[in-house]
C-alpha cells in the first residue's frame, strides 16, 4: 500500500540506491514516503514539518569511526502534524522499514507558522466587515482595501486566548501604490486570526486613534530610485574571477576545503547544520566540532502598550530559518564561482516542496593572512588569506537575515549575521512622541527598540568529546596602585571562568572562535 502511494505521487524507487549520509537531509522521496506511511493510520491532516530526526550522537560517532563495518543508522523522519481543532501530533516515522514508529497527541502547544499559514491570513483580512469598519475610521475607504496589508505573526501568549488554538496577530499596514513599502503606513488596530475557522475573531483598537499617515511614500525597488536619484555612476566594475574553478571538493553533502572537512545539512527551523567538522593538521585528522548550527533567534520589542507586548518574535522556533530561505541568485546574492545545494520540504497537503538554490558555498580573499616586516634589513614575509563561506538567507517578514558559516585558514569558525530588510513599524499622530519606547524614523511612523539575540547550539568535539568551555575576560590586577605586585597599576590578565552550569554561560553571547583566546571570547580546552 505505502509502495502504491508512492509511485501515485511520483516517488521514484529503484534497486540500486546510494545510501545517503545519515546526517543528510531528507529528500522528496523520503518525505512522501513519510506522509504516506503516516496517512495509512491518520488521514484528516495537515502537515506542518518533517525533517530528519538525527541519530543519537553515541550511535552515530560509532559509524563515522568505522561506517564500512558499523550499521548504518535507519533513516527517520520526525513529523508534525495538525488535526482539526488545532490538535497537534509529532510522530516518527522508520524510512528504512517503512513504518510508523511513534505518534503522540501534544496538548498545549502549537507549532511553528508555516509560509502558507502566514499567506491565508491576509485575504481573510481585506474581506472582513469588522477590519473594513477600521480601516474607514482611520481613512482608508471600503474601494481601497486591495491596498491593504498584513504582516502576520504568532501571537506568542495572550492570556485573553490561551494556547489551545492556533492563532495569529495580524500587524497592518496600507500602500498607495503597490511598489511603496508598506511600513511608511502602518495602521493602528491588531486583527487576531483563528487558523482552525479562517476567520477574524477579534481586533485591538487602541484608545487613542491614529489616522493613515499622510507622509511621501517610500519605494526601494530599482525602478523607483532610478527615477527619484538616478543609480550611482562614481563606481567601477570590480570582477570576481576563479579561471581555474573553485579550491574545494563536494562528495554528497560533505565538504573538503584546504585541511577542513564539514558535513553540510539543513532544516526547516535552524536552516544550515554544520557536523562533524574535522581539521588536518600536518597529517593528524583532529576531530573539532560535532555540530554547529543557529538554534533560535528572539527579537523583543519594548513597548508595554497593548498589544505591542507580544511583539516578541523566536523568528526560529516560530515560522523557521529554513521554510523563510530565500532561492538565492548569482550577481547579488552570490558572486564568484558558486556551489547550490537544494532544501526539501512538506507543504501543508504533505506534497514535498522543493527551494532551489537555498545554500550558497563559495571563496573570498580574506585579505592578509600573516605579514611581518624585519625592521634591520626591511626583508617582509606576506601571505594572503582565503576564506570559505557557507551561507543561506531568510526572510522574517520584514528583516532579511544572511547567515554565513565561515571558515578560515587559520583554524578559525566564524559565525557572521547580517541584518537588513526594513525596520518594523508603528502609526504616530501629528506631535506625539515615540519616546522612550521608540523613534521617530520619518514623519508619522515611529520604529519601536527591539533587540536581536541569537543562540548557537554548539557541541564541541575537540581532539574528542572532553572538552571544557571557560570564558576569558580581560581584568584588571586585584592588587592596588603602588603595591608590590602591582606599583604602576598597569597589570591586568585574562581571567578564565569555567562554564560548569548553563547559568554561567548564560550572559555570554560573543560568537566561538575556537583558535583565539581573546578579552570578551571564549574557548575550549580538550
Amino acid at each position: 500500500m505505502v509502495l502504491e502511494r508512492l509511485q501515485q505521487m511520483g516517488a521514484h524507487l529503484t534497486g540500486n540506491v546510494v545510501p545517503h549520509h545519515p546526517f543528510d537531509p531528507l529528500t522528496r522521496d523520503e518525505i512522501a514516503k513519510a506522509v504516506a506511511v503516516v496517512r495509512e493510520s491518520y488521514s484528516d491532516l495537515f502537515f506542518n514539518a518533517i525533517t530528519l530526526l538525527e541519530p543519537p550522537k553515541a550511535e552515530m560517532m560509532r559509524w563515522v569511526e568505522n561506517p564500512k563495518h558499523t550499521p548504518r543508522p535507519h533513516r527517520i523522519a520526525d513529523v508534525v502534524a495538525i488535526g482539526r481543532g488545532s490538535k497537534v501530533y509529532d510522530g516518527h516515522v522508520d524510512l528504512d522499514e517503512s513504518k510508523l514508529i511513534s505518534w503522540e497527541l501534544t496538548e498545549g502547544v502549537q507549532p511553528l507558522i508555516t509560509m502558507e499559514d502566514l499567506q491565508v491570513v491576509e485575504a481573510v483580512v481585506r474581506k472582513d466587515p469588522e477590519v473594513i469598519k477600521q480601516c474607514g475610521l482611520i481613512g482608508i475607504p471600503p474601494e481601497d482595501m486591495y491596498k491593504v496589508y498584513c504582516d502576520p505573526w504568532t501571537i506568542g501568549y495572550d492570556e485573553r486566548f490561551g494556547s489551545k488554538v492556533r492563532l495569529q496577530q495580524a500587524l497592518m499596514y496600507y500602500r498607495p501604490h503597490e511598489d511603496d513599502s508598506q511600513y511608511t503606513y502602518p495602521l493602528d488596530f491588531c486583527p487576531i486570526f483563528n487558523a482552525d475557522t479562517q476567520s477574524i475573531v477579534h481586533i485591538d483598537v487602541p484608545k487613542i486613534r491614529r489616522p493613515l499617515n499622510k507622509a511621501k511614500p517610500q519605494n526601494y525597488h530599482a525602478e523607483a530610485i532610478k527615477k527619484e536619484t538616478g543609480f550611482r555612476t562614481d563606481i567601477k566594475p570590480l570582477n570576481i574571477t576563479q579561471p581555474e574553478g573553485v579550491s574545494f571538493s563536494i562528495d554528497g553533502r560533505t565538504l573538503k576545503w584546504q585541511n577542513w572537512s564539514v558535513h553540510i545539512g539543513f532544516n526547516y527551523r535552524e536552516g544550515i547544520v554544520l557536523s562533524n567538522i574535522t581539521y588536518n593538521d600536518r597529517g593528524e585528522v583532529r576531530p573539532t566540532f560535532w555540530r554547529m548550527s543557529l538554534a533560535e533567534m528572539v527579537v523583543p520589542y519594548g513597548n508595554p502598550e497593548r498589544p505591542h507586548q507580544r511583539k516578541h518574535a523566536f523568528d526560529l522556533g516560530e515560522y523557521g530559518g529554513g521554510y523563510m530561505t530565500n532561492s538565492l541568485a548569482l550577481g547579488c546574492d552570490c558572486k564568484g564561482a558558486i556551489h547550490y545545494m537544494n532544501a526539501d520540504f512538506v507543504n501543508r497537503a504533505g506534497e514535498p516542496t522543493t527551494i532551489k538554490n537555498a545554500i550558497c558555498i563559495h571563496e573570498e580573499d580574506a585579505g592578509i593572512l600573516f605579514k611581518h616586516t624585519d625592521f634591520r634589513d626591511e626583508s617582509t614575509t606576506v601571505t594572503r588569506a582565503r576564506k570559505l563561506l557557507i551561507s543561506h538567507i531568510f526572510t522574517a517578514a520584514n528583516y532579511e537575515y544572511c547567515v554565513y558559516w565561515i571558515f578560515h585558514q587559520d583554524g578559525t569558525i566564524q559565525l557572521e549575521i547580517k541584518l537588513t530588510g526594513i525596520l518594523n513599524t508603528y502609526s504616530l499622530n501629528p506631535g506625539e512622541s515615540a519616546a522612550p519606547w521608540g523613534t521617530e524614523v520619518y514623519p508619522g511612523v515611529n520604529a519601536h527598540n527591539h533587540q536581536h539575540l541569537f543562540c548557537l547550539r554548539v557541541d564541541p568535539n575537540i581532539d574528542g568529546p572532553a572538552n571544557t568551555v571557560f570564558i576569558a575576560d580581560a581584568v584588571a590586577a586585584e592588587a592596588p596602585v603602588g603595591s608590590e605586585e602591582n606599583y604602576y597599576g598597569n597589570a591586568f590578565y585574562a581571567k578564565k571562568t569555567k562554564v560548569e552550569t548553563m547559568e554561567t554561560g548564560m550572559s555570554w553571547a560573543v560568537i566561538p572562535r575556537f583558535s583565539d583566546i581573546l578579552a570578551n571570547e571564549f574557548f575550549l580546552q580538550a
